[in-house]
């Protein structure tokens, strides 16, 4: 499945299968194919035919020409079963959230608001826990610019999570190297974070504060860890990975970055389950960054190239 080859820097499953697919990102050390503005794209994931993505329409009232899409997250209101869609937008390479209402008769998002706090300065992804609140990864101490660059040269700790609600701001978790994914378990008590340098996945528990407290598993992948999605019937975690970060950044046509899927079982007990799905040195796919299974396939998106819908039965031989 071709999106352009514009990327598919995240994306998510609603329970009917259908895909919620973000696309356009723009960083400035990465490559990009289009000077176009980002655009959000579903795919019905529960056809067996011919599977093809179908961009969504976008209301009045936001700014279409900056949209430069980043980490996405989805909230149902159980109150109405409204369906929103929280976005981290980089227009100008800065950082807001917005926040949509999805509309799946009529195919479109209708703007509800822009959220911006100092706190939120470099925002990578961003998981919705109310329809005004959630919890975001900032990959970077330093908002922008040269100091991003020598953050990263220095390889410090200073990556954290902040909490967002109407009501209160606050950092919550901190010590990452960079902190990127972030994703809920289904029973909503545990926060997973995916810290990319430090190729592991943190796993925190939720306090009636709306804290974060570490427990003691920190789960070595072994790869630079992405974005993260998390199956809602078995709570097995799907990260879309990166081989080799300097291949990622060069993107040389002769030696091009690869691609890798990791699964995590049983991520709450002594001894989790860690498996390589997908693997492949970029002839078919570069640089994933999510992936997520519906109805024995699995949808890989990446950050500048195009997605995948592979056979999961086929995949796992």
């Amino acid at each position: 499945m071709d999106i352009k080859e514009y990327g598919s820097e995240d994306l998510t499953i609603l329970p009917n299968g259908l895909a919620i697919i973000s696309t356009g990102l723009k960083d400035p050390v990465l490559p990009s194919y289009s000077d176009a503005p980002g655009k959000m794209y579903t795919l019905d994931m529960s056809e067996d035919s011919r599977m093809k993505p179908v961009e969504l329409r976008m209301g009045r009232g936001f700014d279409l020409e900056s949209f430069n899409p980043h980490g996405i997250s989805v909230y149902t209101d159980e109150t109405d079963n409204s369906v929103y869609l929280f976005v981290v937008n980089h227009p100008q390479q800065k950082t807001q959230v917005e926040i949509f209402l999805f509309v799946e008769e009529d195919h479109s998002l209708v703007y509800v608001k822009t959220i911006k706090h100092e706190f939120l300065h470099s925002v990578n992804d961003i998981v919705a826990v109310g329809v005004e609140s959630f919890y975001a990864t900032n990959d970077h101490y330093f908002g922008g610019g040269t100091l991003n660059t020598l953050e990263i040269l220095l390889a410090q700790p200073w990556s954290n999570v902040v909490y967002y609600s109407p009501e209160e701001v606050k950092v919550v978790a901190e010590g990452f190297y960079m902190a990127n994914g972030i994703n809920i378990s289904p029973d909503k008590r545990h926060i997973y974070v995916a810290d990319l340098f430090d190729h592991n996945i943190h796993v925190l528990e939720r306090l009636e504060s709306n804290g974060l407290a570490p427990v003691k598993q920190v789960v070595e992948v072994g790869s630079l860890v992405d974005n993260i999605y998390v199956d809602p019937e078995t709570g097995d975690l799907w990260i879309g990975c990166h081989p080799n970060g300097w291949k990622l950044f060069q993107n040389d046509p002769e030696d091009l970055p690869g691609s890798e899927v990791i699964q995590i079982k049983d991520i709450h007990s002594e001894k989790p389950v860690v498996t390589q799905v997908y693997a492949d040195d970029g002839s078919v796919l570069i640089g994933s960054s999510v992936a997520a299974p519906y109805g024995g396939k699995l949808l890989i998106g990446t950050i500048y190239q195009k997605a995948l819908v592979c056979d999961l039965a086929k995949v796992d031989q």
